[in-house]
C-alpha cells in the first residue's frame, strides 16, 4: 500500500454512466477510495451494499464514497441498478489506479495462484493527501471502520 502522508495518486476513469471522473475533482472533500475485486461477488456485493446503506453519514460529513473494480462501464451500471448504490464505481479496465495504488497482488485460493485486487481502502484529506489506509479489509465492516476513522478526526 502506499504511505499515510503522501499525496495521492490522482486518475482519470469512466463511472458507472461512462463520464470521465478524476480524484482531482474531489479536491476540497475528504474522499473515500475502496477498491474491490469484483462487481456481483458475495464479498463485494456485502461491501457495497454496507457502504450504501452507511451512505448518509459519509454524504453528512461531506465525504465522497468512490469504488474501484477492473469490471466494465457496463457490469458497474447493472451492479449500481441492481443494489440501488448511490455512490460512484468506476472501471479501472486498464489498472492504471489499481496499479498505481498498489492492490494488484498475488493471491492465492485453494492453491491456485493468480494476480488480483486485494480489498484495500484508503482515506484521502481535502488537500489530496492519504490520511489512512487500509489492507486486507473485511467486506462487512469496512464501512463501519471507515466511519469510526473519520470521526477521529
Amino acid at each position: 500500500m502506499l504511505e499515510i502522508g503522501s499525496k495521492a495518486p490522482d486518475f482519470t476513469l469512466p463511472n458507472q454512466f461512462g463520464e470521465e471522473v478524476s480524484l482531482s475533482d474531489f479536491l476540497g472533500k475528504k474522499v473515500v477510495l475502496y477498491f474491490y475485486p469484483r462487481d456481483n461477488t458475495p464479498g463485494c456485493t456485502k461491501q457495497a451494499c454496507a457502504f450504501a446503506a452507511s451512505y448518509d453519514a459519509f454524504k453528512s460529513q461531506d465525504v465522497v464514497v468512490i469504488g474501484i473494480s477492473k469490471d466494465s462501464v457496463a457490469s458497474h451500471k447493472k451492479f449500481v441498478d441492481k443494489f440501488e448504490l448511490p455512490f460512484i464505481l468506476l472501471s479501472d479496465t486498464e489498472l492504471v489506479a489499481i496499479q498505481g495504488y498498489d492492490v494488484w497482488k498475488e493471491k492465492k485460493l485453494y492453491g491456485k495462484v493468480s494476480m488480483g485486487v486485494v480489498r484495500s481502502t484508503y482515506i484521502i484529506d481535502e488537500n489530496g493527501v492519504i490520511s489512512h489506509t487500509m489492507p486486507k479489509v473485511k467486506p462487512d465492516t469496512n464501512a463501519a471502520e471507515i466511519l469510526a476513522k473519520l470521526a477521529e478526526v
